[in-house]
């Protein structure tokens, strides 16, 4: 099946106390991986943006699998999961990569699992209102749809 990747090496910044990674951080990863398949597959979203287009979460979540640690090297998969009215779902699977720096990413084991949901909003006036997600968007999302 079809996924978006980002590849993230973990820092000392994204620990706790504990030495292991902090919980939000993995939500962080799933934001910054949504942020760049806009940048590589919806490029005109930035103009959309700028015309008052607005992306709010509605939901996101993330189930933790196992623990990762400063430098532990991470592949986050993002997946179409549906869409309906103005609302889009994408899910999100959590790797440890086996080797660092290889090309292309060994993958060990799943480390965690998540998904958002946004609505497509557009300023108007003092408020905004729903609208269709755009197509190039819509299109692109698609072509990472999740196999049944």
């Amino acid at each position: 099946m079809a996924a978006y990747e980002m590849r993230h090496v973990v820092a000392f910044e994204e620990t706790n106390l504990l030495g292991n990674v902090y919980y939000v951080n993995f939500i962080s990863w799933q934001g910054r991986c949504r942020e760049l398949f806009l940048r590589d597959h919806a490029p005109l979203m930035l103009q959309e943006i700028r015309n008052g287009l607005v992306l709010v979460t509605t939901r996101c979540s993330c189930e933790y699998l196992k623990e990762l640690k400063p430098f532990d090297e991470v592949l986050v998969r993002m997946h179409f999961g549906g869409a309906t009215h103005n609302r889009l779902t994408m899910k999100f699977d959590y790797f440890l990569a086996a080797e660092r720096g290889s090309q292309p990413v060994a993958l060990s084991e799943q480390v965690a699992r998540g998904e958002q949901q946004v609505a497509f909003m557009r300023r108007e006036d003092l408020r905004m209102v729903p609208t269709p997600i755009p197509d190039e968007l819509l299109r692109a999302a698609r072509a990472y749809e999740e196999a049944s």
